[in-house]
């Protein structure tokens, strides 16, 4: 299967009927598609170390300079955060096809 090529969402469907090949090609493009994600997963978790990092350099200068480093706004926000019931509920569609970013 073609590295651009749409892995159908019923692909699973019907295994009986399909051949050894298109076995084989769809077992190779899902295992594409994990590669492509663990790649992308991989580059996300370092940008998110990197600004994590900064956002830590920048609070222990503040801190050391004798600023706050919790403003009013972080509070609201954590209000925010606590008083939703979001338990168990995503903000991201994760069945998202994210090639168009």
């Amino acid at each position: 299967m073609d590295q651009d090529k749409h892995i159908p969402e019923d692909a699973l469907v019907d295994l009986e009927s399909k051949s050894a090949e298109e076995l084989r090609e769809l077992l190779d493009a899902l295992y594409e598609e994990e590669q492509r994600v663990s790649y992308r997963r991989r580059v996300l978790h370092g940008k998110i170390d990197i600004l994590r990092a900064e956002l830590v350099r920048r609070l222990k200068a503040q801190r050391e300079a004798g600023e706050d480093v919790v403003s009013p706004r972080d509070i609201e926000r954590l209000i925010e955060i606590l008083s939703s019931d979001m338990r168990g509920v995503s903000r991201v569609d994760v069945t998202a096809d994210d090639e168009d970013e």
